[in-house]
């Protein structure tokens, strides 16, 4: 079984070089539809045409931004401290 695998490696790789060669080989670049589209049988054949959506642009995310809080003040009334003295209503 071996020695028929030893006899067709080579002839697949020597049929494969072979049939790459003429995809290999330089040849004039021009397109196919560069004669006016090609004929077989009759039938003519117009270049590809490729029809895709207009791209859609999201606008960037805009945060709001972060409210803005006074610090909160508390309202004391006047008051007597410890020593007697008399503290008048204020803004803490």
């Amino acid at each position: 079984m071996s020695g028929s695998i030893r006899k067709a490696l080579p002839l697949l790789a020597g049929l494969l070089v072979a049939s790459a060669v003429p995809l290999l080989t330089p040849t004039k670049a021009e397109a196919w539809w560069v004669r006016g589209g090609c004929c077989w049988g009759g039938v003519v054949v117009a270049p590809p045409v490729v029809v895709a959506p207009a791209p859609v642009y999201a606008p960037p995310v805009v945060y709001a931004p972060a409210p803005y809080y006074p610090p909160h003040r508390v309202w004391v009334p006047g008051h007597y401290r410890r020593d007697g003295f008399w503290v008048p209503p204020h803004w803490e």
